[in-house]
């Protein structure tokens, strides 16, 4: 079977990848990591995404309330093998267990960033001048 060209992941790639998210949800909701940071911090997970091959997840995760991400995202990797072994009985159709890793999603700060600029006063004014226009 020929491989696709294209970079962006297939549908079974998004469907295990929200599968995994859902497992790793459920393992922090019950508190079974029993790791004083992950504990006390409530932990957003946005999106898993799976290797091709389907045995590496990435989880990206934003720890809410939180300035400091990179300890809670440092917690969860230290727990990532037994968070690992806690999803098993919600994947067991899976003939891999993917191994995981957490990293820090940044995607609420960049649209942060982009809606202060776009509510900047330089971009208003730009705005505002095209209204009365004729093209």
């Amino acid at each position: 079977m020929a491989k696709p060209t294209s970079s962006s992941p297939s549908q079974r790639m998004l469907r295990v990848g929200e599968q995994v998210r859902a497992a790793i949800t459920q393992v922090l909701q019950r508190g079974e990591v029993r790791d004083s940071l992950i504990e006390a911090t409530v932990i957003s997970i946005s999106e898993v995404r799976m290797s091709t091959d389907l045995k590496h997840a990435t989880a990206y995760v934003t720890p809410l309330g939180v300035k400091d991400h990179g300890t809670i995202i440092e917690a969860l990797n230290r727990n990532a093998k037994f968070i690992r072994g806690r999803m098993g009985s919600q994947l067991r159709q899976m003939k891999y267990m993917p191994d995981v890793r957490f990293l820090d999603d940044t995607s609420f700060d960049n649209y942060k960033k982009i809606d202060d600029l776009l509510r900047s006063p330089e971009v208003a004014r730009d705005l505002g001048a095209g209204d009365g226009e004729d093209k």
